[in-house]
C-alpha cells in the first residue's frame, strides 16, 4: 500500500493533503509515529492532519490515544518540518438539509455515522420525529451502530432489505 501511496504523490500534480488517525495500541507508540512521519515527509505534503475519532468507531474496541501522545505526533511530524494540524475535535451538527429528510439522512450517513445528538438536532431542524429513522430501520437502510451512532447499510434496496422479524 505505502508502494501506492508513494507513486501517486509523486505523479500528483495538485496539493497532497494526508490524514493520519492515531488509534490507541495500533499505531500510536513513538517507533510507529517516526516511522509514519518519515513516510509522509517523503510525500511532500501541503498539510498533513493528525486525527482521533471524533465519533464513535463502528469498532467497540478502538480508543483515542492519550493527549500527550497526539501532541508528541504533531512535535515528530513539524519537526521535520511537515505542515501539520490537529483533526481532533467534534465537527459539529451542521448537517445541510435539501427538505427529503429521508434521502439526506441516507446521503449523510452513507459517508459517515451521524451521533444520536446530531440525529436528533437534524430530525428536530427538519421538522419531524424519530419515526423517520424508525421507517428507515425498519427497511434495514440504516442501523444503530453502537447505540451511539446511526450508519447507512450500503448497496441494498428498500424492497430487498425489509426486516422478516
Amino acid at each position: 500500500m505505502c508502494a501506492g501511496i508513494s507513486e501517486f504523490a509523486r505523479a500528483f500534480k495538485g496539493e497532497l493533503t494526508t490524514e493520519t488517525m492515531l488509534v490507541r495500541g495500533v499505531n500510536d507508540h513513538a517507533d510507529e509515529i517516526e516511522r509514519i512521519s518519515d513516510f509522509i515527509a517523503k510525500s511532500i505534503p501541503k498539510k498533513s492532519y493528525i486525527a482521533v475519532a471524533t465519533r464513535p468507531p463502528a469498532e467497540k474496541w478502538i480508543k483515542s490515544p492519550m493527549e500527550v501522545t497526539v501532541n508528541s505526533a504533531y512535535q515528530v511530524f513539524r519537526g521535520k518540518s511537515i505542515p501539520t494540524e490537529y483533526l481532533i475535535g467534534y465537527e459539529g451538527n451542521g448537517f445541510a438539509f435539501t427538505g427529503n429528510v429521508e434521502e439526506d439522512l441516507l446521503s449523510i450517513t452513507s459517508v459517515h455515522p451521524m451521533r444520536d445528538d446530531a440525529v436528533h438536532e437534524f430530525l428536530k431542524n427538519a421538522g419531524v420525529d424519530w419515526n423517520v429513522i424508525e421507517k428507515l430501520e425498519a427497511f434495514v437502510i440504516i442501523k444503530e451502530r453502537n447505540r451511539k451512532t446511526i450508519g447507512f447499510l450500503g448497496g441494498m434496496s428498500r424492497e430487498s432489505t425489509k426486516k422478516t422479524s
